[in-house]
C-alpha cells in the first residue's frame, strides 16, 4: 500500500526539539492544517463545524532513516527502562506513524484549511488522513495507562523575560512557556552548566536549568536568506 499526504502541518516548532510529547498536553498550542494538491477541496471538510476535536494520522518525517528496534526506552521512565515499542508512542516505529487528538480551532472550507490547538508535530509534517473525534467510542475515562498512570512529568518553573514575552501573542507565548515548563531536555539530562537550544517560529532561543528552574537566556531573530 502507497500512501500520499493530503496536507501538511505548520507549527511554531520548526524542530523536534521542544515539541511536546503528547497532543493535547499543551493546549495553548496553534497550529494549521493546509492541504494540498486536489485534497484541497472545501467539500471534504463539510460537516466538520459540528465537531471540537480531530485525529490525525502523520508521519515521522525525520526519522524516515533511523534504526527501529522491538524494544524503546521511553524518556518517562528516566531514558534507562527498555519497553516494548508497542507498549509506547515513540516516534521509531516501524512504518513512521503517528497519532493525535487535536481540538478544532478554525475551519476555512475556501483556502482550505484547519487551525487546531495543542497538537505534538513539527512544521512541516505531512499528514495522512483525518478523522473525527466520537466522544461516545473514543473516551474511555476509566482506562488504564500502563507506565504512564505511576510515572508523571515534573514540571518546571519558566523565567520568561517580557521582553521576549512581547514579541509574541498572548497565545503563543502561553505555548512557549507551557513547553519549556515541560522540560524539552533528554530525562539523562541533568547538566546545570549547560545551555540548550531551540526554535520557536521566527527565533532561536537559549535556556538553562537551574534547581528546577528553567531561565531563558538569550533570543535571536533567525536570519533569512531570500532566494535569487
Amino acid at each position: 500500500m502507497q500512501i500520499e499526504p493530503i496536507a501538511y502541518f505548520h507549527s511554531p516548532f520548526t524542530s523536534k526539539f521542544g515539541i511536546p510529547r503528547q497532543s493535547g498536553i499543551v493546549g495553548e498550542l496553534r497550529g494549521r492544517i493546509s492541504f494540498v494538491g486536489e485534497y484541497a477541496n472545501g467539500e471534504a471538510l463539510r460537516g466538520m463545524e459540528g465537531y471540537d476535536y480531530l485525529w490525525l494520522i502523520w508521519g515521522f518525517s525525520e526519522n524516515m532513516e533511523a534504526e527501529k528496534h522491538a524494544t524503546v526506552r521511553p524518556p518517562l521512565l528516566g531514558g534507562n527502562e527498555r519497553v516494548g515499542v508497542w507498549a509506547t508512542r515513540s516516534p521509531f516505529r516501524p512504518n513512521n506513524l503517528g497519532l493525535s487528538s487535536v481540538r478544532i480551532a478554525h475551519i476555512d472550507t475556501k483556502t482550505p484549511y484547519i487551525d487546531v490547538l495543542g497538537a505534538d508535530l513539527m512544521d512541516g509534517t505531512p499528514i495522512y488522513d483525518i478523522k473525527p473525534y466520537l466522544p461516545y467510542v473514543d473516551s474511555h475515562a476509566e482506562a488504564r495507562g500502563g507506565f504512564t498512570d505511576e510515572h508523571g512529568w515534573r514540571e518546571l518553573k519558566v523565567d520568561m523575560p517580557d521582553a521576549l514575552r512581547n514579541l509574541f501573542t498572548t497565545e503563543d507565548a502561553k505555548a512557549l512557556e507551557h513547553a519549556l515548563a515541560l522540560d524539552p531536555r533528554p530525562h539523562y539530562h541533568d547538566d546545570e552548566t549547560r545551555l540548550y537550544g531551540m526554535p520557536f517560529k521566527d527565533y532561536d532561543i537559549s535556556f538553562s536549568v537551574v534547581d528546577g528552574v528553567l531561565r531563558i537566556e538569550k533570543w535571536v531573530k533567525k536570519s533569512v536568506t531570500l532566494n535569487k
